[in-house]
């Protein structure tokens, strides 16, 4: 049988090219990706001189004080992602000789994710299924849907600011946003607090405030009430962000769930407005294109199943 050059490149293809490609981009460097893969610099550069040759294009752009994915790299990087989470599968595909349900769960999460009826879903299947493991990471809203979508993780739960195309999503809960001030801003102690009281004040914010973002509509509350034109602190994590309000850096935002036991313990004290607080939903998302596990596809059909089945006005928090 002959073969195109297109259909050769499958079958002469060095498939740890890929893998050292996919580090080096993630590690934003070819000394940072040897470091990571305990090589040498000069064995990561030939590899991706190789893989360069391979495919016939740049990509990477390597010169001094400047490192950048050419577009056909990043068309690469995203398909290398995927044959990465394919392959990280193989372990618990394979995992089936055993009666007892077994594998691994991987959950890419947004920071501080806070919802007793999840938790005790988690502690039910746990119970249930003992030789289940699970791993979670914590990134920022847009690299979980990411991660999802490249078939990096079993599952991710995020803020989205439109619903993905090419994910299933449910809402998993919801939760109402207010403004937080600590026990050292002048604020704290007044007997009553205006909505006027806050034109000018300086602000901490998520980055995901930003236009387009799914916490954008706190970035609107903020402008109808006069605060600052520009933040004073921002982050990624909600705890970051708590840490902010209380050193007194910016009054903030945060889910008025999250934020109950420092207003009680008071540490933090909830600014205007009291009422028609913004709501935000927080999503289960998953990948249709996985070929999931079986200890994938049980908790999914279970999770959905049990948390659906719970109204969405009970899996409200903070109202």
């Amino acid at each position: 049988m002959v073969l195109s050059p297109k259909q050769r490149f499958t079958w002469n293809l060095d498939w740890n090219l890929l893998r050292t490609f996919m580090v080096v981009v993630e590690q934003k460097g070819i000394s940072k990706a040897g470091d990571f893969l305990g090589l040498k610099q000069p064995t990561i550069s030939a590899a991706l001189k190789r893989l360069e040759q391979h495919t016939g294009q740049v990509l990477i752009i390597r010169k001094p004080n400047e490192f950048s994915v050419t577009r056909a790299g990043q068309v690469l990087y995203t398909e290398c992602a995927k044959i990465f989470g394919a392959v990280s599968q193989l372990p618990w595909l394979l995992d089936v000789a055993d009666s007892e349900l077994r594998g691994h769960l991987s959950i890419a999460t947004t920071s501080h994710v806070v919802s007793h009826h999840f938790d005790r879903f988690l502690n039910t299947f746990t119970s249930a299924h003992p030789h289940v493991t699970f791993s979670f990471t914590v990134s920022e809203s847009d690299e979980v849907e990411t991660i999802v979508s490249q078939n990096r993780a079993s599952f991710g739960i995020c803020l989205l600011s439109e619903m993905p195309k090419y994910l299933e999503t449910m809402v998993l809960y919801r939760e109402y946003f207010g403004f937080y001030c600590g026990e050292r801003h002048p604020l704290f102690a007044a007997d009553e607090i205006l909505p006027e009281d806050l034109e000018g004040e300086p602000f901490v914010a998520f980055q995901t405030e930003a236009e387009g973002g799914p916490l954008e509509v706190m970035a609107r509350l903020r402008n109808r009430l006069g605060l600052a034109s520009n933040w004073r602190g921002v982050s990624s994590s909600l705890n970051e962000i708590r840490r902010m309000i209380m050193a007194n850096i910016g009054i903030g935002a945060l889910p008025v769930h999250v934020a109950k036991q420092d207003v009680d313990a008071k540490r933090l004290r909830q600014l205007p407005p009291y009422t028609d607080l913004p709501m935000v939903n927080i999503y289960l998302i998953s990948n249709p294109d996985r070929r999931l596990s079986n200890a994938e596809a049980t908790f999914l059909s279970t999770c959905v199943a049990e948390l659906s089945a719970i109204d969405i006005l009970e899996r409200t928090y903070g109202a």
